[in-house]
């Protein structure tokens, strides 16, 4: 067996773990930094909506010898507006020019016929009115809104409304931070980004519901017994799907970061980064939410029962009682048959299958 495959099996069987609901505040607060600079991105510096949203033009242009930056200012000088060029395979350009009317996109045309040498039949142009952006805005909200409520009508029934509430909030979680990068960053934002969005949330429920049944099985008449609080329970779930969420994020992060940073950055297809980048930093973020927020967050909820709070009273008292009777944790419950799981220093109790 790998070593991977060695220490997650280890993980599994409780054989050795971490204590991410133990830290839970250190995560909450690395999450809370990060969305207030996401929100204050978003303020400051808005995203740059791309022309499907604003309205204008796209020129298309036949092969040419100028070069991008000279395309560029061509159709800046010519519009008064600025331009986004790409070179397209065949060796023409993509020129899009924000704010345009059909008149002014007439004269603009003309302007670049003549910069490149070439007929105005020549260039195509296509005008995108912002009307269109905003169709496709409030259908994306509206998908998104039903989205949620489905998604926590399923988890409420499937597991229950703490979970359903932590799983809601880990999304939005991943949404801010998101669209504050984008804002950061400055990326164009068009419908594929919003494709993008959507199709994060499906891979961040998926890390998150993995660790959910697990804590369900985990905690199943767990009141009826005093060997482990609820958050511990909670914790090894975590650690016996780390070693699944981390392969199952790598293998999805690869191929976007190929689009991303080869595509994207080396290659010079700025079209891909609208997506690439939402989805990279979506499948990042939904990694993290999954195992840092959602199930400390569902811990924090759960522990605020009574019922729990009164297994939590009788599991230390139990253990107290243990120690000063020189009793391993082991000996006060009378079997050995879980190994402990080792958590900085600290012994915490595992289950073996």
């Amino acid at each position: 067996m790998s070593k991977l495959g060695d220490l997650g099996a280890k993980l599994y069987r409780g054989e050795v773990g971490y204590d991410f609901v133990g830290k839970r505040f250190l995560w909450y607060g690395v999450s809370i930094l990060i969305t207030i600079t996401a929100i204050v991105a978003l303020a400051v510096q808005g995203l740059n909506m791309g022309i499907e949203f604003k309205g204008g033009a796209v020129f298309t242009t036949p092969k040419t010898t100028s070069s991008v930056a000279k395309v560029t200012e061509d159709a800046e000088k010519a519009s008064g507006h600025d331009a986004i060029v790409q070179e397209l395979g065949t060796g023409g350009m993509r020129i899009q020019i924000s704010g345009l009317d059909t008149d002014a996109a007439a004269d603009v045309k003309k302007e670049l016929a003549a910069d490149l040498k070439v007929t105005e039949a020549d260039i195509n142009a296509d005008l995108v009115g912002p009307s269109w952006g905003e169709q496709i805005a409030n259908k994306a909200w509206t998908g998104l809104g039903v989205f949620m409520v489905l998604v926590v009508i399923y988890l409420a029934i499937a597991f229950e409304w703490r979970m359903a509430v932590a799983a809601l909030i880990a999304l939005i979680h991943d949404l801010t931070i998101t669209v504050g990068v984008y804002a950061l960053v400055g990326f164009e934002v068009t419908p594929g980004t919003v494709i993008g969005l959507l199709t994060i949330l499906g891979y961040s429920l998926y890390d998150t519901v993995v660790v959910f049944d697990g804590l369900k099985e985990g905690s199943k008449d767990i009141t009826k017994q005093t060997r482990y609080t609820f958050s511990e329970v909670a914790n090894r779930s975590i650690n016996g799907t780390l070693v699944r969420s981390i392969n199952t994020t790598v293998v999805a992060l690869l191929p976007v970061a190929a689009l991303l940073f080869i595509g994207g950055g080396f290659l010079g297809a700025g079209m891909l980064n609208d997506i690439s980048l939402s989805l990279f930093v979506g499948l990042a973020a939904g990694a993290y939410s999954s195992i840092f927020i959602a199930t400390p967050l569902v811990v924090d909820l759960k522990e605020r029962e009574p019922a729990m709070k009164a297994l939590k009273k009788r599991v230390l008292a139990k253990r107290a009682s243990a120690a000063a009777k020189g009793e391993s944790a082991d000996d006060a419950h009378g079997s050995g048959d879980e190994p402990q799981v080792v958590s900085q220093g600290r012994q915490q109790p595992g289950r073996r299958r």
